[in-house]
Order: C-alpha cells, then sequence, then structure tokens
C-alpha cells in the first residue's frame, strides 16, 4: 500500500513537472515574427537589417526602393519604369505555427497591360514574394539537372515553391493561377483594378492554407520573403508602398 501511494506521489510530480516545462515552452515562443519592421527606421538608414537587394541578370532597369515618411511612419516606397527588381531577405518560419501573414500597402496607380496569365502582362504595381523550402529529389530528372546548375551557378538553391501575393488588374480576387514563366509559382490576387489605389490597406492571408490550395501538398518552411513592384513586361511605370510584414501564429 505504501509503495502503490509513492509510485502514485512521484508519478504526479512528473506529470505536473512537465506540464510546468511545457507551459514555460509555451511561454517562450512568440506570438508574431516581425519579418518587416520598417515603420522604426530612421530614413538615415541604408537597408532594413537583414535585407538587400535582389537584381536579375537580364533585366538591365532596375527598381528604385528606399525609405520614406508616411503619416509618421516609416515605410518603404518603390518607383518603376520599365523595370524590376526585388527587396530580398532570408529567413526561417514554420508556417504552421505562423500562418497568418499581416501586411499594409498601397498603390498609386496599376497597370493597364498587366496580365496574370501572360507573360508580357506579368508585372505588378505591388507584390508580396514568399519562397519554401522543398527537396529537390521530389523533382523530375530534368528538373533535378536544372536545379543542379542553377545551384553550381548562384551558390544558393534555387526557389522551388514560391507563392506570391499580387495587385492585379483584371484578375478576380481570390485567383490563384502558376506564374506565367514557372509552375514552381504560383501567383494569388490579393487586390485587383483601381477601386482601392492611392489607399493604405491592411492585408492578411493564411499562408499555410494558401500553400495547400496551391500546390496541393504540405508546404515546407518559409525561406524567404520579398517585396517586389515590377513593369519590365508591359514597359509601364508604377509606384507602390509597402508597411510592416508580420508572420503572426495560428492562436492569434
Amino acid at each position: 500500500m505504501i509503495k502503490t501511494m509513492i509510485t502514485r506521489k512521484y508519478s504526479l510530480c512528473s506529470i505536473l513537472f512537465s506540464m510546468a516545462i511545457l507551459a514555460e515552452a509555451s511561454d517562450s515562443i512568440p506570438d508574431k515574427i516581425q519579418a518587416a519592421a520598417f515603420s522604426g527606421m530612421h530614413l538615415s538608414d541604408i537597408t532594413p537589417p537583414g535585407w538587400r537587394s535582389l537584381d536579375f541578370d537580364s533585366i538591365e532597369n532596375k527598381t528604385a526602393y528606399f525609405l520614406t515618411r508616411i503619416m509618421d511612419k516609416t515605410v518603404v516606397q518603390a518607383v518603376s519604369h520599365t523595370s524590376a527588381s526585388a527587396y530580398f531577405k532570408k529567413i526561417n518560419i514554420p508556417p504552421k505555427k505562423y500562418p497568418l501573414l499581416k501586411w499594409h500597402w498601397k498603390v498609386e496607380n496599376i497597370l493597364s497591360k498587366g496580365n496574370v496569365m501572360t507573360k508580357e502582362g506579368d508585372d505588378y504595381p505591388a507584390r508580396i514574394y514568399i519562397s519554401f523550402e522543398y527537396d529537390p529529389e521530389r523533382l523530375s530528372g530534368m528538373d533535378r539537372l536544372k536545379y543542379k546548375l542553377y545551384n553550381l551557378v548562384h551558390d544558393e538553391p534555387p526557389p522551388l515553391a514560391v507563392i506570391n501575393y499580387v495587385w492585379g488588374n483584371h484578375a478576380p480576387i481570390g485567383t490563384i493561377v502558376p506564374n506565367a514563366y514557372s509552375n514552381r509559382v504560383k501567383m494569388i490576387v490579393v487586390q485587383s483594378g483601381e477601386e482601392h489605389t492611392k489607399k493604405w490597406l491592411q492585408e492578411e492571408h493564411n499562408i499555410y492554407e494558401d500553400y495547400k490550395k496551391a500546390f496541393g501538398e504540405e508546404p515546407g518552411n518559409i525561406s524567404g520573403i520579398a517585396i517586389m513592384t515590377d513593369t519590365d513586361n508591359t514597359g509601364e511605370s508604377a509606384t507602390a508602398y509597402y508597411g510592416d510584414i508580420v508572420f503572426h501564429s495560428s492562436s492569434n
């Protein structure tokens, strides 16, 4: 009897100790991850911490990105004239744990020739670009060869699973289609047309669920994020503004 009571006592202590550890671990996990804290920056700052310019060798003209102040907050302004480049940051975030992506943006104009379905129209006044880790062994033989060549030339793996949240032209909001240049990139239309131009909008998307809808499979970890305003295909001009970008946990 005494032995049984002692055993139960220690079993109960073990359970309570484990619960305390789990509770402490749970409390230590942040409920959000700030991917872009532009609002806290000074105009004298050159580049947001961890961010870098991402240029494309085949495109001569680069989009200009710089910090500016609007409504007492620092934001990134992007100006594109027949140009394309991005602001990029490497990250490592599990999308199932942090599925909610929230951001602010504003565009001054849409692109009259923009068309999410064609290469000639593959330009957007604003887009949020999210890349995911992907096992190259799941690729076909030819795609694996392309992967190895890219990795050899650029000394880093190519993006094999990408979602672009875009401000389109005529495509209905909620449209999900492959990019005109690659089926490994999926375009999700968040805003479309002129109705909300020149207004600051707050967006929120469940990136975990969006990935499963777009690719029909579970996502790997999020490996990178970028903001991009491009007009190289349409030959037009666009101005956009990007505010803070935050990943939130599922409980938030």
